[in-house]
This record gives structure tokens, C-alpha cells and sequence, in this order.
């Protein structure tokens, strides 16, 4: 899809993803890679409940699995740093290698805690904000964009994370426009969805600190 045209909406965004996933699986596993889907997008415009919904109805070969930007971060200025991290330890030697690993960020403590190991062969689902760096993109089979009404996906991200992030919108938020004037993330987009219609950006159940 041009980056200039208009988000598919709803359910038409669903279908639409659904047929990339089955073919860039199948594509990348004809041609001996790790299938790799990366889907990011502003806070709030539903990446988390969207992913939770592509694995719930997977339907393409393989049994996939998900990694949260969330996870990556290195506290609330660590957006690049994640970014960086998901592409060299992660994207980067799974690709050479058929091996990677991301290590989680332990948000209460405030330091690094355990490493997790990720070897090729089932599909990766990446999702987050500053997935789509053009390093990222480059190893990628699908990437996707979310976008969402800036005033509607802060109400959700607010409601859903509460005080938490409600003090860090704004920090983090400036960070996000920075990654979006130097990545062009949209534009590295093969899909660029709004899924508000389809009831996928609602807060998700137990949620603590998500951006």
C-alpha cells in the first residue's frame, strides 16, 4: 500500500492482514528465512490488542511467537535504545544466524534482568513503538502501521495505563515524534491499518505499563 493513501479501516484492515501474513509467511519460508512481522504505530492506536488478535486466529503455517517492544525498553527514555536492541540482538543473528535474543528490561527494579533466546524456524511478531526503524524494516517480511485520531488513542492509552503513563505522555511522546522524522516509519509500511472499528484498541485486561 502507497504511504500516502488511506488506512484500510476495520474489518477490511483485518482481511487485508491476515492475506499479507499468509503470503510473507509462506515467502519467507520458501526462501529458508525466520518469518519476521513487525508492527508498529503511535501509543495507543491498538499494536498490543491487535497482535493478541493475529495470534489468536494465526492463520498462516507455523506456530508463532511474540515479542513486546514493551519488554525492550529500557525505562521511559529508552525508546532508540530498544529499537537499536531489537534489530542487532534480535532481527540481525536470527537472519545471519538462525539464532537471536532480547533481553527483558525489568521496569521495578529498574535494571536488565533475564535474556531470552529465540532461535529461526516458527514466525516472529515484533510489536511496539520504534519496531519500524529502516535497520529493523530491512529484516522484516511484513511491516505494519497502525494509526489512530491523536486526541482517541491518548484517551486510550490514559485509560488503559492510568497515572503511570499519564506523567510520561509527554516525555515519551517526544521521543516517539523523533524516531517517526528520522525512521519514516510509515513509509517503510507495507500495511497502514486503523482498526478502531474493529474494537481492537480497547484496554487489554491486566495491563501495567505499555507505550
Amino acid at each position: 500500500m502507497p504511504p500516502s493513501a488511506e488506512p484500510l479501516e476495520g474489518g477490511a484492515a483485518l482481511d487485508a492482514l491476515e492475506a499479507a501474513v499468509v503470503s510473507s509467511v509462506a515467502a519467507a519460508k520458501g526462501g529458508g528465512r525466520t518469518p519476521v512481522i513487525l508492527i508498529d504505530g503511535p501509543s495507543g492506536a491498538g499494536k498490543s490488542s491487535l497482535a493478541d488478535r493475529l495470534l489468536a486466529r494465526w492463520p498462516a503455517e507455523g506456530v508463532p511467537r511474540l515479542v513486546r517492544m514493551d519488554d525492550l525498553y529500557p525505562g521511559w527514555d529508552g525508546l532508540d535504545a530498544g529499537s537499536t536492541a531489537l534489530g542487532r540482538n534480535l532481527l540481525e543473528p536470527l537472519r545471519a544466524t538462525g539464532r537471536g535474543a532480547w533481553e527483558r528490561w525489568d521496569w521495578e527494579r529498574h535494571r536488565a534482568a533475564e535474556l531470552h533466546t529465540v532461535t529461526g524456524g516458527e514466525p516472529l511478531v515484533v510489536e511496539g513503538c520504534g519496531t519500524l526503524s529502516r535497520e529493523n524494516a530491512s529484516l522484516a517480511d511484513l511491516t505494519v502501521w497502525l494509526h489512530a485520531d491523536d486526541a482517541l488513542r491518548k484517551r486510550r492509552a490514559l485509560a488503559r495505563d492510568g497515572e503511570t503513563f499519564a506523567v510520561e505522555w509527554d516525555r515519551w511522546q517526544a521521543q516517539f515524534e523523533r524516531f517517526v522524522e528520522r525512521e519514516h516509519p510509515v513509509q517503510l509500511a507495507r500495511l497502514v491499518l486503523d482498526v478502531t472499528a474493529a474494537g481492537l484498541a480497547e484496554p487489554r485486561p491486566g495491563t501495567t505499563v505499555e507505550a
